[in-house]
């Protein structure tokens, strides 16, 4: 344990990526500034550091994680070349399911709502399916990124048929928690961030009454067709967004969908083998990876059965996408790497240490749910927050005699707010890229958002805990 000083480095990561823009630089110096305080030296704390990057990929999760997304950028290069983007926009138009702006905003709300098996698979779906739409209406990269984020966690942390609902069940049955399964439900109307996050970001949807970096986004957009800000740098590079149908074919929505619900289906199938027959029990990062590799088989076995492509253009194309997604993976990396180097400096039990000597018996869930999202702000993940968390918060409870639901459904408000706001965050991470967003451009517009669902949900757990003790 380092005290206050295991704050520092993911503090100064995430205030010099808002304030310069430059993120790859700011997480190297996060985690070089914790590697200085473990080991005592500049030069020792900067060796330590470029270990702790190669390190990430000792964690399978982790290299699965990054392989996956880099794997993305085939999917992308392969609908788009064989005329499947084209052609799912084209069919949109013919059938009249989207003619406004409104239309592609909801429908990105819709899918991300109906697709709650996995927050990543949820944030590339959705941006799969609406950012075409977003190009060809002129709306933001930005607010797409947004509907993306904001429909992954926050839905995901709400279910219990899936892996965060097993992972959260696990925590608890393992802090001796009878029935389980009966407290989760019970937290589900009591996640005043989820809920207030999923509402607001379906209230933006169907209003457009954005306000903050949004409202000027959208401005942009609209007025000069500018999706991305002039000084924007998209996490999918432009040689990936802009390959356009390969010239004499005609397009077809297929060559999209299929590979897309090919994605979605693999999902739940994943889980099941990884599991064991048990799906809650199952390997969401082995899963996600199956679900990619299977969709870029599937576009790039039909672009060849319709003789669009050839095998040796689906490899060129599969090859390109992933390159184009490099700046992504070392980000990913970079994320990874600062979360182990706060893991090993202790900041999640300091922050947790500070706070439980101050908590009164009817401000439990406040503190818990700010603790908790202070936590996942600085480390960049809600998991980790819970396994620091629910075994400090459920003794607290039981001792206090707070409501057990209330106080869990504190921490996973907390957990999931603190990730989703947080520019380390794998989710947040995953957005930008499945909007082709810039990464701080999308953590500075949806921030306010954010603040707004958490303050209301701060309210909402101060007036709960004092009328549920």
């Amino acid at each position: 344990m380092h005290d206050w000083l295991s704050i520092l480095p993911p503090l100064v990561a995430i205030v010099l990526a808002i304030w310069t823009r430059q993120v790859f630089t700011s997480l190297f110096l996060g985690i070089w500034l914790g590697w200085v305080i473990l080991t005592g030296g500049i030069l020792t704390g900067l060796t330590s550091a470029l270990q702790a990057c190669i390190d990430v990929f000792k964690d399978s999760g982790n290299t699965r994680v990054i392989i996956f997304s880099s794997l993305i950028g085939a999917l992308i290069t392969l609908t788009q070349r064989s005329g499947g983007v084209q052609g799912f926009v084209d069919w949109i138009h013919r059938k009249h399911l989207v003619r406004t702006s409104k239309g592609a905003t909801v429908l990105a709300w819709i899918t991300g709502m109906s697709i709650f098996i996995e927050s990543s698979i949820t944030c590339l779906v959705t941006g799969a399916v609406a950012r075409p739409l977003f190009e060809r209406f002129k709306l933001s990269r930005e607010k797409l990124a947004y509907i993306c984020d904001s429909t992954s966690a926050p839905v995901c942390v709400l279910i219990p048929l899936n892996a965060w609902g097993a992972y959260v069940l696990g925590l608890l049955e393992r802090e001796g928690v009878e029935n389980p399964v009966h407290i989760f439900f019970q937290t589900i109307p009591l996640n005043f961030y989820a809920l207030l996050a999923v509402a607001l970001v379906g209230f933006i949807s169907f209003t457009f009454l954005d306000f903050g970096p949004m409202r000027r986004a959208e401005k942009r957009a609209s007025e000069t067709g500018r999706t991305i800000a002039e000084n924007g740098v998209p996490l999918v590079s432009v040689e990936v967004t802009s390959v356009e149908a390969k010239p004499g074919i005609r397009p077809r929505a297929v060559n999209m969908l299929v590979p897309i619900l090919g994605m979605v289906g693999m999902m739940p199938l994943g889980l099941f083998i990884t599991g064991n027959g048990d799906m809650t029990a199952g390997s969401g990062s082995t899963s996600v990876l199956w679900s990619v590799l299977l969709a870029i088989l599937l576009a790039g076995g039909l672009a060849v059965g319709q003789k669009i492509l050839t095998v040796r253009e689906v490899v060129d194309l599969t090859l390109k996408g992933m390159g184009g997604l490099i700046p992504l993976g070392i980000l990913m990396n970079f994320a990874f790497a600062i979360g182990d180097t706060t893991k090993i400096l202790g900041t999640g039990p300091y922050v947790a240490s500070v706070v439980q000597d101050l908590i009164n018996p009817s401000l439990v869930a406040p503190i818990i749910f700010v603790t908790s999202a202070f936590i996942a702000f600085s480390t960049g993940t809600s998991w980790g927050t819970f396994a620091i968390m629910i075994p400090i918060a459920v003794p607290t409870a039981v001792a206090t005699g707070s409501s057990l639901p209330l106080t869990v459904a504190a921490l996973l408000s907390g957990g999931v707010f603190g990730d989703h706001s947080s520019p380390i965050s794998d989710t947040t991470l995953v957005s930008s890229m499945a909007a082709a967003s810039d990464h701080i451009d999308h953590v500075r517009t949806q921030l306010p958002y954010a603040l707004v669902s958490a303050t209301g949900a701060l309210l909402l757990f101060t007036l709960a805990g004092f009328l549920l003790q």
